[in-house]
């Protein structure tokens, strides 16, 4: 039995979309309410059984590291104050059990140039790579859905979903084979941002992957791709090529907070599920739309 225990987190990108805000805090640490955007990435891998998180930095990156990093000042003032509840909340956002390790990518070479810089920290292990922007939410999530499905059957395995036809040219699109009784698919390839017109599907590679440490000779092999970088998608269209390769359907609701539209939205609908916020935040969403009906 394949067992994953070990997440890589790449964020050394530089959050460019979100300039200013960015300028001096990263944007994994963008809030949903009280929760940064990389914590929800931490949970569900926590979640899926993971145990040590490894996390793909670049420069300006460090206060990534002080989030999941103990602090006993807090921590101290939080109790002097009678501030139990929230001394427990800081203090478990690492729970017990579960370690942290930095990695540094020297330069910004891609999505497949971060996941090859955790290969020291990975090993020969199976692996999940989760990308933060691409925030999960719902009963069932991604990650606890791959390791499921790669422990029945040990390959590189991606978490997918069906896009509009005008969305393909946004995404790494899929080249299908067939799907089994167990809703497994088979990739045959994988298309980075086609043309519409030359999509070979509308199923849709996003954020949540798990792979076996074979991924990492293909990403030392690699030519830069698109932009001049290191594509992860090239490395797994070589993988699919071999038969290397299969998806499941992400179960749950995905939310793009590396867009601001997606951000947005993510927080609109994390506060009408979050029980503290959702009659007071429907209440004033209602008020909201009110004025701008008057308003027209």
């Amino acid at each position: 039995m394949s067992v994953v225990t070990k997440a890589v987190f790449p964020v050394a990108g530089f959050g460019t979309r979100f300039l200013p805000a960015t300028k001096a805090m990263p944007k994994e640490l963008l809030p949903i309410i009280d929760k940064p955007i990389v914590q929800f990435a931490v949970d569900e891998a926590i979640a899926a059984g993971i145990t040590e998180l490894i996390f793909v930095t670049g420069r300006n990156k460090r206060a990534v590291g002080d989030h999941f990093d103990t602090n006993l000042e807090l921590e101290s003032q939080l109790l002097a104050k009678g501030k139990q509840e929230l001394r427990d909340l800081v203090r478990n956002i690492v729970p017990e059990g579960v370690s942290c390790i930095f990695v540094r990518q020297p330069e910004p070479l891609g999505l497949g140039h971060a996941v090859l810089c955790s290969a020291p920290a990975v090993g020969n292990n199976p692996f999940a790579v989760l990308l933060a922007d691409d925030l999960m939410h719902g009963e069932s999530l991604p990650t606890a859905a791959l390791v499921k499905a790669f422990m029945q059957k040990p390959e590189a395995i991606l978490s997918v979903s069906e896009v509009a036809p005008e969305e393909v040219s946004k995404y790494g699109i899929l080249k299908l084979g067939a799907t089994s009784s167990d809703g497994r698919i088979a990739v045959e390839g994988l298309v980075e941002k086609p043309d519409p017109a030359q999509a070979p599907s509308q199923m849709a590679s996003f954020g949540r992957y798990v792979f076996t440490p074979e991924i990492f000779g293909l990403l030392r092999a690699l030519k830069p791709g698109a932009g001049g970088e290191i594509q992860l998608a090239d490395a797994i269209d070589q993988l699919a090529a071999e038969g290397k390769v299969s998806a499941i359907v992400n179960p749950s609701q995905r939310y793009d907070c590396g867009d601001k539209f997606g951000y947005l939205t993510a927080i609109v609908d994390l506060a009408l599920d979050n029980p503290d916020y959702k009659e007071r935040f429907s209440a004033l969403l209602r008020d909201r739309l009110a004025r701008l009906d008057s308003a027209a």
